[in-house]
């Protein structure tokens, strides 16, 4: 039996100190560490292969079987694609979004196409099971064999799932969750810490796969120590604009798939439904062509999305004029017009500057460079880009054209959308010519400006 003992933890940062102090001595802030004593607990070895057993011994990478893991497909195509092909057994996933955005209604309609496939159980620490069955009824979901347990003692939730044996087990949400063992309140840093690591040992030790619903700070991020986000397997992030009914699912952490793969889904009155075509859906209100009006391919895990980038440039009354950039990075976006200045002669100093990514979407890889600075430049000259037109490419600071990976899948894409031209770097020319697309490859930004315009 191991002796208790008295532990202090950061709630701000989660750092883990000898002894109590006023200030932390990691992220500097006061009055942030408490006191809790861990209880005592068996010493005895543990059952399982995972990491977290105890007995286990070294063994050669040569000598480990190369049996396939079996994916379980959660009827969800988007989700599925996230996911890396399915949720793998023994896994845990950690969702988080925003209040409403859909994380409960999308975990109900996984459980919903699961249930008669497998054992599931859906705890709930928020709602009633009288909250949930409405959700349920609201969504015309047919879940009436659905376990549902509303607890929020970590302890007697594993009790339950010793005696249900689920394959799949949902908990909504970890920031309402509390054990014995920690004397503080649902929801603080050692809190969040001890139920996560007993709730993923259940899932390595039983092989059942685990959702983990976790609420977001004002600024976005998880809240909770940032352990948690090392503990589990994977990290989902659900994210939407502002107003809009579209949400967008990413995999910023997953040991079993690609990372920033992207899932589309639109709410609806019947919960999510899965966009299989996003670029059709950003670039529904691209009409008739305009001044400052671009579109490019971005590529987002392992699909080239279209996108719609809009740039309005006018002058300037201000000292210093503005430099606004929505979706996109504002510090490249200045950058990039001092290369149009000192690259292709164009001097933007007394005007102002706004950039666009339509549709609510945020991009960060560089081959939106080329697209985004011949959208500043035709709103600047008032000339329109010709109709059918798709452009990408990364611009270096000596105003050369580089390359982008997976270049000939997103001419695929624009392709397939009828885009009957693109402008693309001269590295990403591709080697067989694609039906219906007129290619041009540029290797400077004035070579660009020139074909373009």
């Amino acid at each position: 039996m191991a002796k208790a003992k008295t532990l202090f933890y950061c709630n701000a940062c989660g750092s883990e100190l000898g002894k109590w102090a006023g200030q932390c001595p990691d992220c500097k802030a006061w009055n942030t560490v408490e006191e809790f004593r861990q209880a005592a607990t068996p010493g005895a070895p543990r059952a399982g292969g995972y990491a977290g057993a105890a007995g286990q011994k070294v063994t050669k990478l040569s000598a480990v079987s190369e049996e396939k893991v079996e994916r379980v497909s959660v009827g969800i195509a988007e989700l599925d694609r996230v996911l890396g092909g399915g949720i793998v057994p023994g896994s845990v996933v950690l969702i988080g979004g925003d209040p409403g955005i859909g994380k409960s209604t999308l975990l109900l309609q996984v459980l919903a196409g699961l249930t008669g496939r497998t054992n599931c159980l859906y705890v709930s620490g928020e709602e009633s099971l009288q909250q949930i069955n409405m959700r349920a009824r609201r969504l015309g979901l047919a879940v009436g064999g659905l376990k549902c347990l509303t607890e929020t003692s970590v302890e007697q939730i594993l009790h339950v799932a010793g005696k249900e044996q689920p394959g799949m087990l949902v908990v909504d949400s970890i920031q309402t969750l509390h054990t014995d063992l920690v004397q503080s309140a649902p929801g603080s840093v050692s809190q969040v810490r001890e139920t996560a690591a007993a709730l993923v040992r259940y899932a390595k030790q039983m092989n059942c796969a685990m959702v983990l619903v976790g609420h977001v700070t004002k600024d976005g991020a998880l809240a909770g120590p940032r352990i948690l986000e090392h503990m589990v397997d994977a990290v989902l992030y659900f994210q939407s604009d502002e107003g809009s009914r579209y949400r967008v699912i990413r995999a910023f952490k997953n040991r079993f798939g690609a990372v920033n793969e992207l899932g589309v889904f639109a709410m609806t009155g019947k919960g999510l439904k899965e966009v299989s075509n996003p670029s059709a859906i950003f670039l529904s209100g691209h009409s008739e062509p305009a001044p400052g009006s671009v579109v490019t391919v971005i590529r987002e895990g392992t699909r080239p999305i279209l996108l719609e980038l809009q740039a309005l440039v006018d002058e300037s009354h201000l000292a210093n004029p503005r430099r606004v950039a929505i979706g996109l990075d504002q510090s490249r976006l200045a950058m990039l017009l001092a290369v149009l200045h000192r690259h292709a002669g164009i001097n933007l100093g007394d005007q102002d500057v706004f950039a666009n990514v339509v549709g609510g979407m945020r991009i960060t890889e560089t081959g939106s460079d080329l697209p985004l600075l011949l959208a500043v430049l035709s709103s600047y000259r008032d000339r329109v880009i010709e109709e059918k037109t798709v452009v990408f490419g990364e611009i270096g600071l000596s105003g050369e054209v580089r390359p982008v990976y997976n270049g000939e899948e997103r001419l695929k894409e624009a392709a397939g959308l009828g885009f009957t031209r693109a402008i693309i770097p001269r590295a990403n020319k591709p080697r067989q010519v694609i039906e219906g697309l007129s290619v041009s490859a540029v290797s400077d930004l004035a070579e660009a400006i020139s074909v373009t315009f």
